[in-house]
């Protein structure tokens, strides 16, 4: 079974060099370890040292150098939208301060279902509509950030150069 070798980030290499295409939803795609069924059937090896989200658009490479193109599968999600940009970022804040994976665009922002929090935005006067969209939310602040490094805790510290 062939293993992958490297991430290769979205926007970084030419995605029509991909001979291989892995689909999945955020779950399937929010992994450490697991075995990647592609649309061919063949299986390959992911193993990470920490989870992590591929995104839509990321390239594996594998051991014999052929590049995989990740997507995204279509999920059901909340598409949260406000009366103008400034109640979009209110609400941008309070769906933040619950440490929600989160798609954020210009005019709306997509969260998974959570009725609970389907509430909280209705209350605070957003709108929310159930859409069938791919759900590729941001990183953290940390993911992948040069300069700092994780700890088993959890926990980023910053170099200080």
């Amino acid at each position: 079974m062939q293993r992958i070798i490297e991430i290769l980030p979205a926007g970084s290499w030419p995605a029509a060099a991909a001979t291989e295409i892995f689909v999945a939803d955020y779950e399937g795609r929010h992994r450490r370890r697991m075995v990647v069924c592609l649309q061919s059937e063949e299986k390959v090896l992911l193993d990470l040292e920490h989870a992590r989200l591929l995104h839509a658009g990321d390239g594996l490479k594998l051991e014999d150098g052929r590049i995989i193109l990740v997507k995204s599968l279509p999920e059901e999600l909340m598409e949260v939208t406000a009366a103008n940009s400034l109640h979009l970022l209110r609400l941008a804040w309070h769906i933040g301060n619950r440490h929600l994976p989160t798609a954020i665009e210009e005019h709306r922002i997509l969260i998974r279902r959570d009725h609970v929090i389907a509430d909280m935005i209705r209350g605070l006067g957003g709108h929310v509509h159930m859409v069938m969209a791919a759900f590729d939310p941001e990183s953290g602040a940390y993911a992948g950030r040069i300069g700092a490094h994780q700890h088993e805790n959890g926990h980023a510290h910053h170099s200080h150069d």
